[in-house]
């Protein structure tokens, strides 16, 4: 069955937003379109972007430096265009959102960390702090990017070959099945409920009162919760029939090339730099 059409104006606000949702999850995971570019992440060994990504993210998170996570940054992006990964996808998944939220959460620092003031807020009298600043400056480079690095992996490797890189650096086995069974279930969840909003709408004459917009969506909500359980539960018994004993398989065994040594040493490398300026 086809998405729920943006255009239909009877469609109600809780199946737009699904709608949304859907085609919003289904652009950031699903990146076929993206690792088969055959861009330069594209073509590394999975177990070298996650450990040289995890290293990079870490010493992000450990400088203390704005000039070395601007570097970092800066590094990524060059990542994202020589992997031909679209900028535009960038901002509005990574850039933007954490901009908003984690300038939301940093926005009280800029006042109630003590420091030398810069300017006063009129009315209010709330003094904005050199430190706060500071503060708020390095929360956000963080998020951004940690976000974009993680947004990179994900957007050109396969979700399995992630899963089993998980595997390589002896990530419990409990953890790995738990993502992938998130992964897969959350679209499937997202189908079901996206299908059971179009047939109530192609039954549905007229239009409905708001009480009875709401006492139908709680009928649906419970509706899809006990599918859920059951589909949980069909689920992991048909991946049990198929052979499936919590270890993640595919098709393509891993091998290190010269390449991917060498951009491996590449990321230890800039890690360990960006460590030691960031003291």
């Amino acid at each position: 069955m086809g998405l729920i059409s943006k255009k239909n104006k009877r469609a109600g606000f809780l199946e737009k937003s699904l709608d949304g949702i859907t085609h919003a999850l289904e652009r950031a995971s699903f990146s076929e379109h993206t690792y088969g570019k055959g861009g330069f992440l594209q073509r590394l060994d999975p177990r070298v972007k996650v450990i040289g990504f995890l290293l990079i993210i870490l010493s992000s998170a450990a400088s203390k430096s704005l000039l070395v996570i601007l570097s970092i940054y800066i590094f990524s992006i060059v990542l994202a265009i020589i992997s031909k990964v679209s900028l535009g996808a960038i901002a509005r998944t990574v850039w933007i959102g954490a901009l908003i939220f984690t300038g939301a959460i940093a926005l009280p620092a800029l006042f109630l960390t003590p420091g030398n003031p810069i300017f006063h807020i009129p009315i209010l009298g709330w003094g904005v702090t050199e430190q706060g600043v500071k503060s708020a400056a390095f929360l956000i480079s963080r998020v951004i990017t940690s976000a974009t690095f993680a947004f990179l992996l994900v957007l050109t490797t396969p979700w399995s070959h992630i899963l089993k890189s998980l595997r390589f650096l002896r990530v419990p086995v409990l953890f790995v099945v738990i993502l992938n069974m998130t992964y897969r279930y959350i679209f499937l969840l997202l189908r079901t409920a996206q299908n059971m909003f179009e047939s109530r709408r192609s039954r549905t004459v007229g239009k409905l009162s708001p009480a009875d917009s709401r006492r139908i969506t709680a009928a649906t909500a419970g509706v899809l919760l006990s599918k859920s359980m059951k589909i949980s539960s069909d689920v992991y018994m048909a991946m049990q029939s198929r052979g499936f004993r919590g270890e993640v398989r595919t098709l393509e065994d891993f091998t290190m090339s010269s390449r991917d040594w060498v951009v491996l040493l590449t990321f230890v490398s800039l890690s360990c730099l960006w460590l030691w300026l960031g003291r």
